[in-house]
């Protein structure tokens, strides 16, 4: 046999092995409202491929591809545990019990890393709470497909309803059209059905009622059966209290608002300040894409090194509130023609900093420039740090805080000597830490962070409203046992 035999014997082999991971996954998903991850990135639908090259992004981590022949053994002691609802990371598991000195079977490690989820410790499975998108547009349809796709397990958050102003002929089914293609992001994974004379979309067994309003005093969400909801605004029409609190119609107890808040609304980014939300709060806004992008990294070199100042520059994708050609803009270079030119534009992504960080004593200051691609962006944060340090312990610092720490959900890292913005197309984190681009001198340093404008951010608004709506399920393992 030759060693190209070998290679795809194994590769088969390992095939299988993803194959058979497919179904506990998603029992454990279904049936205990259990989301199982590998170095946090979900496991749940998807398909073997998928499964593998997840496997294979350990590289990153320890320098060789974790195995599934490595992680098999741990799901399946999950599977005999009575499980309640959390997430459980099986590359973490494995690392763990790679690094533990007693001796503990696979199934005793697994038992007592997540302990917190089983037994009279676990979460008891709540009823799916009801949510709304106000407005249908590029946020509002990812947000859309998020909360469809986290509803498998019959809980947590519930899509009920979108608002939207009156169309034309067939504007429902042009919507639903809009929601089944994306040419950035591509197809919805499933089935997508209209209603035309219900006004109701289905999506993968979802009934999703559309509301033509223009505007929220109109509507009354009980006579849809729509209760205690929480409202994502995507219009950034309103961004102040006052405004935004004209969402609060019946059968809407919150609202969150997908673009900076203004006044005193709360300016929220999950991982950072999501703890200091008042449970009394009905307003709140997930702050920009750009603000999400930077504030982990920023509060992540504040704890370790301190940051006495910096500057940001955004060198961000077009979006639609520039012309496609040269015409008419309120704002001078916004007019310009967004596919065929780099555009200087404001950022307020540097001054939100304060609303999310008001223990950060550096002043930050920022800009931006809208470059002709239509998703992912990057932000060079260039910081002076209190304390002189190296290009290394940088590097290892950024990357454990992207394993194991509490920002490990929005800091991603990459080590691609060719990663390029196509690349970070679907990442599910607020911003990814470029290491081959990371400049450090003395106490000078140079973060370039990859994110997805779109899709990064809206992951980021669906953590937000799983916090508030109480379906935030704790994580497995701690990062010590």
């Amino acid at each position: 046999m030759t060693v190209n035999d070998d290679s795809f014997t194994n590769w088969k082999t390992r095939e299988e092995i993803a194959e058979s991971m497919i179904p506990l996954i998603g029992k454990l998903h279904r049936e205990r409202d259990v989301t199982v991850l590998l170095h946090s990135r979900s496991l749940v639908n998807k398909s073997v491929v998928s499964i593998l090259k997840t496997h294979r992004f350990a590289r990153q981590i320890a320098g060789a591809e974790l195995s599934v022949t490595e992680t098999m053994p741990f799901l399946k002691a999950l599977t005999a545990l009575d499980l309640g609802p959390s997430q459980i990371d099986l590359g973490m598991l494995a690392t763990m019990h790679k690094a533990d000195e007693r001796g503990l079977s696979v199934e005793q490690f697994t038992a007592e890393a997540v302990a917190g989820a089983t037994g009279a410790d676990k979460i008891e499975r709540r009823e799916p709470r009801d949510v709304v998108l106000y407005g249908f547009g590029r946020i509002g349809r990812l947000v859309a497909r998020l909360l469809i796709e986290k509803a498998g397990s019959g809980n947590g958050l519930r899509l009920r309803a979108i608002v939207v102003r009156g169309g034309g002929a067939q504007d429902i089914v042009k919507r639903a059209s809009l929601l089944r293609r994306d040419s950035i992001h591509g197809q919805f994974q499933g089935t997508i059905t209209v209603d035309e004379d219900s006004s109701t979309i289905v999506a993968n067994g979802n009934e999703i009622k559309v509301i033509y309003a223009d505007d929220p005093s109109h509507v009354d969400y009980t006579e849809y059966g729509i209760r205690d909801a929480i409202l994502i605004d995507n219009t950034g029409k309103w961004r102040d209290r006052e405004g935004l609190s004209t969402h609060l119609r019946p059968g809407i107890e919150k609202v969150v608002l997908t673009a900076p808040g203004k006044g005193d609304v709360p300016n929220i980014v999950h991982g950072v300040n999501h703890d200091t939300i008042k449970p009394d709060e009905q307003i709140l806004s997930c702050a920009s894409c750009t603000t999400n992008a930077i504030v982990p990294p920023l509060k992540a070199m504040d704890d370790e090194y301190g940051v006495l100042r910096g500057h940001v520059e955004t060198v961000h994708s077009f979006t639609n509130d520039q012309n496609l050609l040269d015409n008419y803009h309120k704002s001078e270079r916004r007019g310009r023609s967004a596919p065929l030119n780099m555009v200087i534009t404001e950022t307020g992504a540097a001054s939100a900093v304060a609303k999310a960080l008001p223990d950060l004593k550096a002043k930050i200051s920022g800009s931006s420039i809208r470059v002709p691609v239509p998703d992912v962006s990057i932000a060079i944060l260039n910081l002076q740090l209190a304390r002189e340090t190296t290009r290394e312990e940088v590097h290892d610092y950024l990357r454990e805080v992207s394993l194991t720490s509490p920002l490990k959900r929005q800091i991603d890292f990459t080590t691609a000597p060719d990663a390029v913005s196509s690349d970070f197309i679907g990442s599910r984190h607020a911003s990814i830490v470029d290491a081959g681009a990371l400049k450090v001198d003395g106490d000078n340093a140079i973060l370039y962070l990859w994110y997805d404008n779109e899709f990064g951010y809206s992951c980021q608004v669906v953590r937000v409203v799983q916090h508030v709506s109480g379906v935030e399920y704790p994580t497995y393992p701690a990062t010590a046992v």
